[in-house]
């Protein structure tokens, strides 16, 4: 193998080991079985140093699935220097007649895949985007196991035909009635005050991990577009959070129809032949900042406004930032009123805003200028 060339090199990741492949570039070259290394970071860097040793002057390109081992191989490979492509095991080629899978098998066809260009490798986020995205996950975790818990006490007084004569759910006097509560049997009041104890809990877990997001989120590196594109309408704080941290770097997108399209808000058509059908969106892609780009278009269906939040949002943002969410606010609050008189179904409303608001974000996220990361200065923080 000549210093020139390339070797291809797919790994089968698993919590304890690797399967590993590889097929060179030339011409008529059969992948081969390398065989089974072990998954902690020694074993990784000893086979990329086996790799270096074996084929010296060979450029080497590493490719493995996204899943549950994360993404630290990824950074451990790029800190020393190599290509590392992570791909979405949804978007791997497969034959109709495949019915056999083993992961010697998936291994070598990652690195034939990686070879032939069928592969098309996902976003990998740096470490500390990553940790931010965690955090707000565990919050939305938080808040619908807090949700799931009073769901249980309210099903536990349904069943004993017990009713709230009050007008605001889990306000401070409806908890006080609550713990005033007595139900018939001493058995069941032993649950009503476990349920009790339980959403206590989870309400200040609810607020701790509220608290420690907001403090890690002012000093992120992606706050000042957090901060930007809640000048929009519908996008506070959580749900910019949750949009940034799902998505990275929206500026990777050349066009806001990319974005579009990588969030499956876009239309599925199936057409052959004169004959077209346009169907419901694909729902590919993230399915959470999806989620939350429909939520905030909900607030569209009132008239185009600037209340006294959104103002306050909207101090210390530079003026071209705050035109675009204004301009954005004029045609979307139109936009959802004139789809509405139509007699368009309201979800397909809702899913038509949420589509053009991300086109805002977009727009808005291109006129903040980040300081790049240096790669070369990124540490592998992966286990021994």
């Amino acid at each position: 193998m000549n210093k020139h060339s390339i070797l291809f090199i797919g790994l089968d990741t698993h919590k304890e080991f690797n399967e590993v492949a590889y097929i060179e570039e030339h011409r008529g070259a059969q992948p081969v079985h390398l065989g089974r290394f072990s998954s902690s970071k020694v074993a990784v860097q000893k086979l990329v140093r086996q790799f270096e040793s074996k084929y010296p002057g060979a450029t080497l390109h590493f490719v493995y699935e996204a899943g549950p081992c994360g993404y630290w191989i990824y950074r451990l490979i790029t800190s020393l220097g190599h290509c590392c492509y992570v791909v979405a095991p949804s978007l791997i080629p497969k034959k109709p007649g495949e019915k056999i899978k083993t992961d010697k098998r998936d291994a070598l066809k990652l690195a034939k895949l990686l070879k032939s260009e069928d592969l098309t490798p996902i976003y990998v986020p740096e470490p500390e985007d990553e940790a931010v995205r965690d955090l707000s996950r565990a919050r939305e975790v938080a808040m619908k196991d807090l949700k799931d818990a009073k769901y249980q006490l309210k099903a536990l007084l349904l069943r004993n035909n017990i009713n709230y004569k009050g007008t605001a759910n889990w306000s401070q006097k409806h908890l006080r009635w609550l713990t005033e509560l007595v139900l018939p049997h001493p058995a069941q009041h032993i649950v009503l005050q476990e349920f009790l104890q339980t959403i206590t809990e989870r309400i200040s877990r609810l607020e701790r991990l509220d608290n420690e997001l907001t403090h890690h989120v002012h000093q992120w590196r992606y706050y000042p577009v957090v901060k930007a594109i809640q000048a929009m309408r519908g996008v506070r704080l959580l749900v910019a959070t949750g949009v940034v941290a799902e998505l990275g770097d929206l500026t990777r997108f050349d066009h806001p129809r990319k974005l579009m399209s990588y969030l499956g808000l876009v239309p599925s058509e199936h057409s052959s032949g004169g004959k077209r059908h346009i169907g419901a969106i694909t729902k590919c892609g993230n399915g959470r900042a999806r989620r939350l780009l429909v939520e905030g278009a909900h607030t569209y269906r009132y008239a185009a406004n600037i209340s006294t939040d959104m103002q306050k949002r909207h101090e210390g943002l530079p003026k071209d930032i705050i035109d675009i969410a204004w301009k954005a606010q004029l045609r979307l609050c139109k936009r959802y009123k004139k789809m509405i008189a139509k007699g368009k179904h309201y979800n397909l409303v809702v899913t038509a805003i949420a589509r053009e608001m991300i086109a805002y974000i977009w727009a808005i996220a291109k006129e903040v200028v980040l300081t790049p990361v240096n790669t070369k200065l990124r540490l592998a923080r992966v286990p021994a």
